[in-house]
């Protein structure tokens, strides 16, 4: 790769495949975040030793959960294709990504919000009831408090499995990195491209670990 094709890549196609990935990334994880607090809260709050106990709720919820995660991305990816076309109205490009990558990630963050505010001190729950606070002043000013460094670490590292699920979503008609990859990298035999992608993806995730290690700290 010369110089003028390497400032061209650098600049032209690396650029737009970079802002494509953000957006693949930004997206899923603000709707995949909402979903999964919202299923983690009902999954904790049902559980048989839980502040409203439904063995029910809890048993379809776990199982949906489960299903959706024991999926390969990619499967998925391509099992979602009819119901993100009807979503979006096409199964190619960045946004239609959006919609199997967020349906990956929201179980996933489900568990692992899940987790954290079950490693919340049982006795913080049993003083705050002793004090009268409602089921709901319990799950957001006990539970959800204590475990914030937990879930913020967890997400964290969602975020950076959602990466990866941009980079297998663009070898199959999405934008972004994995699309460079593929189609400047792979198909065209230029092993500098692929290179250039990989150290560009290396630098995602020490970014988005660093961000993640930070506000952990601040939080603990």
């Amino acid at each position: 790769m010369n110089k003028t094709s390497l400032y061209t890549y650098l600049t032209e196609i690396l650029g737009d495949a970079l802002l494509q990935t953000l957006y693949m990334i930004i997206v899923p994880t603000i709707v995949a975040t909402i979903l999964g607090f919202i299923m983690a809260i009902i999954l904790v709050v049902t559980k048989p030793k839980g502040l409203k106990p439904n063995k029910v709720v809890y048993s379809i919820l776990g199982f949906i959960v489960n299903m959706v995660r024991s999926f390969p991305f990619i499967i998925l990816l391509i099992a979602l294709i009819p119901f993100t076309r009807f979503i979006v109205g096409t199964s190619i490009g960045e946004t239609a990504a959006i919609v199997p990558i967020t349906i990956g990630a929201a179980p996933f963050i489900a568990r692992v919000i899940e987790n954290a505010l079950n490693e919340v001190d049982e006795g913080l729950i049993e003083a705050a009831k002793s004090f009268g606070a409602t089921n709901l002043q319990i799950i957001f000013k006990v539970m959800i408090k204590e475990a914030m460094p937990s879930i913020v670490s967890g997400i964290t590292l969602s975020i950076i499995s959602i990466l990866g699920c941009t980079a297998m979503a663009g070898t199959v008609g999405a934008g972004g990195l994995g699309k460079v990859a593929i189609v400047y990298g792979h198909q065209r035999f230029d092993t500098s491209v692929m290179i250039y992608v990989v150290i560009t993806l290396i630098i995602m995730v020490q970014l988005i670990q660093s961000a993640g290690d930070y506000a952990y700290k601040k939080l603990k």
